[in-house]
């Protein structure tokens, strides 16, 4: 069996970043939330150590149901039922509800715009405010188009003006976007200041994004009372089913930062963040339920979501099913397998010596098996 220098395994914690593209109205709920953004805000601490005792190896809110007679409505699913299976990334959940066809009125520019119809969406957000000049849903939405080249060319700029406008009718999206926009210096000159108070703006508003983002900020400072605003802001944007802050608020658990330390709350959040698609929530979901920390111990569960991650391009994930392979744990023993896996994961700089040597007395025809497994993986990663 593998096992690691010290049994434990320091899985450093990714640095938080800021929700980009959050500036939507009604229309856009349902769309799942982006994090390309480039300011990074590395808060929540350095790292988790995290023991993976295997005796070898380690938005957006969702949109309301319509009211039903009670005897028609189904009953409420529990989000946090840690005995689910594993979801897909690409679920319903995650890209978020589709824009209905059966009622005639509905949301056309918000309709073409999720379905990414952006010229459309641009013409009709347009005939919009030109019925109703105080139109802020779709001055949301040109702001949303220009800020990030969609249809049209990109015009910083101009999106600032289109989300001020909006911003004017009181409309939280664009409050949140100004948010970033000053932050960063997109559109106008950088004035943190300016970008922390539109985004507070927001979060009074209840706008999800901007009540991660201000969290961000919160948890950055070293005053208490900014701490216990960041958790209540990360709580209200991971129950608007924000993955970012249900991972944030798992690792708060799980390091007891500003609460008590509670693995089980910790668990339920990293399954919940999972089920929206966040990569690294799989992947502590997997240790969670590998090690039964906070939830019944499972190991073939857990080298489910190991390898599900690991296809998704965790190198992490890549790593622990390599050893799981090996040791035969959750999974049958497998060297081409872990020594595939093994080398996916040290192309992106995770390199194991005790892979290596564990997987060293593959015959030539089984290493070129793995090696090319492995090309394949590598080629394919997101």
């Amino acid at each position: 069996m593998i096992f690691f220098e010290d049994g434990t395994v320091a899985v450093t914690f990714k640095a938080l970043r800021p929700l980009r593209g959050e500036g939507r109205a009604r229309g856009l709920r349902g769309k799942a939330a982006r994090q390309t953004g480039t300011l990074s805000l590395a808060v929540l601490g350095a790292c988790a150590v995290l023991a993976l005792d295997i005796g070898a190896p380690h938005a957006t809110p969702k949109q309301p149901a319509p009211k039903e007679p009670v005897a028609q409505t189904p009953a409420k699913p529990n989000l946090f039922d840690l005995k689910r299976e594993l979801p897909s990334p690409y679920s319903a959940n995650v890209q978020g509800a589709q824009p209905t066809t059966a009622n005639p009125n509905a949301d056309a520019a918000y309709g073409a715009y999720q379905r990414g119809r952006y010229v459309t969406a641009f013409r009709e957000a347009t005939k919009r405010i030109e019925a109703n000049p105080k139109d802020a849903a779709a001055m949301t939405l040109l702001g949303e188009l220009y800020n990030q080249g969609l249809g049209v060319k990109p015009d910083p700029k101009r999106a600032h003006e289109w989300y001020r406008l909006a911003a004017v009718q009181n409309d939280p999206n664009a409050m949140a976007s100004l948010g970033l926009m000053a932050m960063d210096g997109r559109g106008q000159p950088k004035d943190e200041k300016a970008g922390r108070a539109w985004l507070e703006q927001a979060a009074r508003k209840g706008q999800p994004s901007a009540c991660y983002n201000l969290a961000l900020i919160q948890l950055a400072s070293d005053k208490p009372a900014d701490l216990a605003a960041a958790l209540a802001n990360f709580r209200a944007a991971a129950e608007a089913e924000i993955p970012a802050a249900q991972y944030a608020l798992g690792v708060l658990y799980l390091q007891g930062k500003g609460v008590s330390k509670d693995t089980t709350q910790a668990a339920q959040w990293f399954r919940r963040a999972a089920d929206n698609g966040d990569l690294g929530a799989e992947v502590e979901f997997a240790i969670r339920l590998f090690n039964g920390d906070g939830v019944p111990k499972d190991e073939t569960r857990a080298a489910r979501y190991f390898l599900h991650a690991a296809q998704r391009g965790n190198a992490i994930a890549q790593n622990r099913i390599a050893k799981l392979y090996v040791a035969g744990r959750g999974v049958p023993k497998n060297l081409v397998e872990a020594a595939a896996w093994n080398l996916t994961a040290a192309s992106q700089g995770r390199a194991d010596a005790g892979l290596d040597q564990a997987t060293a007395g593959l015959n030539p025809d089984e290493r070129k098996r793995a090696e090319a497994l492995a090309a394949d993986r590598v080629s394919l990663a997101p």
